[in-house]
């Protein structure tokens, strides 16, 4: 499973497509909110999309479940989950809906880490990067157990490749 993660592009659309077209083989993109584009974008097409704060069209979920190859992944901006100051509440709500992953945004800092077994992926954002000079989105793959996370410039140089291995 392979997935394209991007969030924070606050009207960019130009870099969306650009990175659409930067990595055509995927299973599933994601956009973490704040994109400021209409629900209905041509660019968002087939997106598993949420709203961010400042997000303005009603048509985007606060929340996104879904399933890949079996796996649960939860996607949230973060904002109403105070994302900025703990990932807490991200952990108690991930578990909650029993997810696997848990994509997010909102704080434009770009990070991951394994936390009870459920990884957690920030892909910063697009536009207006924080705690690293580059615009980033991430690459997420899963295959034996085995988590792999690399983090992309808007560019597509790479700026850092992470695995997790589930423990049993």
């Amino acid at each position: 499973m392979r997935l394209l993660v991007m969030s924070d592009t606050h009207g960019d659309e130009e870099v969306i497509k650009r990175v659409r077209e930067a990595n055509p083989q995927v299973d599933a993109i994601v956009h973490c909110g704040d994109s400021e584009l209409s629900y209905d974008h041509p660019y968002l097409d087939g997106v598993k999309k949420v709203r961010g704060n400042c997000d303005r069209d009603d048509r985007f979920p606060n929340e996104e479940l879904f399933e890949v190859d079996g796996v649960k992944i939860f996607v949230a901006h973060g904002h109403l989950l105070n994302v900025k100051s703990t990932i807490m509440n991200l952990l108690y709500r991930t578990k909650e809906v029993e997810a696997d992953v848990a994509f997010f945004g909102h704080s434009h800092v770009l990070g991951t880490e394994l936390v009870d077994n459920i990884l957690f992926v920030n892909p910063g954002s697009l536009l207006k990067p924080r705690a690293i000079a580059e615009k980033s989105y991430a690459v997420v793959e899963f295959e034996d157990n085995t988590w792999k996370v690399t983090g992309y410039t808007d560019n597509g140089k790479e700026i850092f490749t992470k695995n997790y291995a589930l423990s049993e």
